[in-house]
Order: structure tokens, then sequence, then C-alpha cells
């Protein structure tokens, strides 16, 4: 069948109709791997009741903005869905989205264009997770695109070149059964001009982390970048669970360290200390324009940094306030956020929805800043939010679903969108970052 793509969606497909012959009503056909405007040979593979997927056989009409990607990978593995278009066309379709995703549920109506930031399309990732397997071969790379089977990668041109040199080491060794097959995941970090990188294994429950030892010396006797390897056991967490979590039950500290336990990491104006197992932003290229973005014009006596991290919008925003308040949940987020807070930040580790609840009466802030994880403030933290006396929020998402799904709440709790932003920290997939400036 012949389809018509009308537009992207979040979650990287385009959207067609087709109209069923019997009833005559539209149903909505999602197809990944095309463009905007695109005619295509496709074949259905899944039919829902009220929606269908379909797979695209042969582009008929393509887009003026497909382009050959350069990734071997592209198509067969799940970590890019955007590599065939150039990248002028994904950041004016992330903008879209994110307008259009507001728009239907939150009903808001933008008064001026949202302003989108970009940066390189390649190279960008400071930090990069994959898989590993050791039988019946060892191999390192991501899942293959729709399946949580293991597709081998032995390069990922979205990650730093420190990044990919680390890959090709691990990929030797692991050939010549120099791997502990106790690692199950990897995690790769490197500072901000790609001189040094931080490894974090992930291994079976059970396993003592003293068992990958040899591992670790024959790693950073290869390179001597690595000045630091962290372990843990399961697969990383989630923040998620933290941030929810009410203030007596944050998780301690449980990783095993060799050599250092963080990087420092450099912004045009500010020095951070990252620990392994601590978040940070991943797009090396955008960190000094967000912190701009954010921060521009924001001062008073006293601001909230809820879901504070490390301190990445603290510290610029101490500056800029008498007194600032930043509550991070995890434990090694709190731990740098310690380390690199001014003299007048007071960190608190907590749940922000515990804080908002039940500590936020004590201060009367001019700026709430939030950054909450993929999953958003949810309702009730959304609520709790509403109801505090701050005039000014701003809100940093990276997911435009539930940042609709809480905008929804504060609209209804008297704010309004001043500014609305889009950092591309993610090009070449359909992951987006926005920061909206509100006011009441």
């Amino acid at each position: 069948m012949q389809l018509k793509i009308e537009k992207l969606v979040y979650g990287g497909e385009g959207i067609a109709r087709l109209v069923d012959e019997k009833s005559g009503r539209a149903k909505a056909v999602f197809v990944p791997f095309v463009g905007p405007d695109e005619v295509v040979e496709a074949s259905i593979i899944e039919e829902k009741p009220g929606f269908a997927r379909a797979r695209a056989d042969k582009i008929l009409q393509p887009s003026p903005a497909r382009i050959e990607p350069p990734c071997p990978y592209f198509l067969r593995c799940g970590g890019c869905q955007y590599q065939h278009l150039e990248y002028a066309a994904q950041v004016q379709a992330k903008a879209q989205i994110l307008e259009e995703t507001l728009g239907r549920t939150a009903k808001l109506k933008l008064d001026r264009p949202i302003q989108t930031h970009a940066g390189e399309p390649y190279r960008y990732r400071n930090r990069t997770r994959m898989r590993v397997v050791h039988d019946p071969e060892f191999a390192v790379g991501y899942y293959r695109y729709g399946s949580h089977s293991l597709l081998p990668v032995e390069r990922c041109p979205i990650s730093s070149p420190l990044i990919n040199r680390a890959l090709g080491v691990l990929w030797e060794l692991g050939r010549n059964e120099r791997i502990d097959e106790a690692i199950r995941e990897v995690q790769f970090f490197v500072n901000d001009d790609d001189s040094k990188l931080l490894l974090e294994f992930f291994i079976e429950h059970g396993v003592e982390p003293e068992t990958l030892r040899a591992t670790i010396e024959v790693l950073r006797g290869t390179m001597a970048e690595i000045v630091g390897v962290a372990v843990f056991h399961g697969a990383p967490a989630d923040d998620t669970e933290d941030q929810r979590a009410p203030l007596t039950r944050a998780k301690s500290s449980t990783g095993t360290f060799f050599g250092d336990r963080s990087l420092v990491y450099s912004t045009e104006h500010f020095d951070y200390q990252v620990s392994a197992g601590a978040f940070f932003q991943v797009n090396r290229f955008l960190l000094d324009d967000m912190i701009t973005t954010v921060t521009a014009g924001r001062s008073g006596k006293v601001a909230l940094d809820l879901y504070a991290g490390g301190g990445f919008f603290s510290l610029p925003l101490a500056e800029k306030s008498q007194q600032l308040i930043a509550v991070e949940a995890s434990i090694y987020s709190y731990s740098d956020l310690k380390a690199n807070a001014p003299h007048n930040v007071k960190a608190i580790r907590g749940a922000t929805e515990e804080f908002l609840r039940s500590e936020v009466r004590r201060y009367s802030p001019d700026l709430i800043l939030v950054d909450p994880p993929r999953a958003g403030l949810g309702e009730n933290t959304a609520r709790l939010l509403g109801r505090t006396s701050a005039p000014r929020v701003t809100y940093v998402s990276c997911d435009p679903a539930t940042l609709a799904r809480d905008m929804k709440v504060l609209l209804e709790s008297g704010f309004h969108v001043e500014e609305a932003h889009l950092f591309d920290l993610f090009p070449q997939t359909f992951h987006l970052e926005s920061v909206l400036h509100l006011a009441r």
C-alpha cells in the first residue's frame, strides 16, 4: 500500500492515515525512518483497534531533507531514529512536536515561536551506556531496533572520540578473553575536553566487585585516560525512584571504586565535580548555552533548585541569589552538590515532593527551578508547586509528554509561559530537552 507521511511524532516515527474500507474511518499508521511529506510503499506489521504500525518497504517520493545516514548500524540499532534526515529538519520537527504536544495535552497556545538551540550533530555525547554479552562470544552494543536483543556495535558516531577509543579497547580485550564475564553493562563518561574517562561496570548480584580487579588493571594499563572505574550491582538506576521517595528512604551508596571516583567537568564559567553514578547533562557542546538560557535574568533573594543533581544550575543561580536552596535525592549527585556548592547554597538531600509538602513553607522563593527526570513532576508534585508563593518557575524537561501533563496543572495554578526553548541535546534521536520560563 502507499502511504503519505504527514509529519513526525514523538517516539521517532512518522504518521500517516489509512481509511478503513468497511467503516470509512481514518486510522493512524505509524512508520519509522521516514520524513515529513514522503510517500512510501509500506506493509502493515501490527494492527490495533485504533492504530496500526507499518514498515516502509520503498521510498517512492523522498523528502528533500533525506540524506544517506553515516552510521553502518542505522536502521538496525535502537539508539538513533533520525540519521536519514538533514539536521536542520530534525530540529524543525522537534520544535513542531513540542508545540503540538503542549497544545494537545496542556491546551497551551504559545504567544511566540519556540526558540531552538542546536549544536554539533555528531560526537556530542559525553556519556554512553552499552550492554555487554560473553556468550556465545564477546560483544558490546545497543539493543536492536524494536527488540531487547543485542546489536554488536564497534563504534558510535554520536559519542565522543575518547568514548569510541575506549569502546575499541574493550572490544579488543574482550576478543582476547580479558574482560571479566560478570560484567553485564558498561557506561563511559568523559570530561569536557574529552581527555579523561570514568568507567562504570554493572555486574550480577552475588559477584564480588573485587573479582574485576584484573580486568580493571588491564584496562587502566592500556588507556592512561581512564582515571577511575566504579562497579555497581544490577543495572543503572533510574533517578525517578529516588526523586519520588520520602526523605527517609533515599538510597545509600553501594558502588565499589577503583581509582578516582569523579571527574572535574568544566564549562565556560564553572567547574563541577561529577562522580560515577551521578547525573550530568549529556551534550558536551550545548552546556554553556543551557546555563545562560535557564538562568539569565533570574535573580532575587531566595531561589529553589529542585532535582538539583550535582548543582549544574545551582552554581550560576547562586551567583544571582542571596540564598539558594538545592534539593536532590540521589546519594551520588547529592555528594557532588555538596562539593560544588558555594557558601550561599543550602543543599538538602531528599525527594522534591516531600520537600514541597513539608519544607517549602519555610521559604518565600522568588524563583523555583525544576529539572525532573523523564517521568516529570507528576500531578501531586505539580499541584504542590502550583500552591507555592513563587512568582516565577523555570521548568527544564527531557520529555514533552510529561512536561505537557505537568504544564496543564501549572497553568491551572495561575502560571503563564513567558518563553519556550528547545535544546537539541540528543541529535539523531527523537529525544528533546525543553526549557519553559513561567510567571504569574
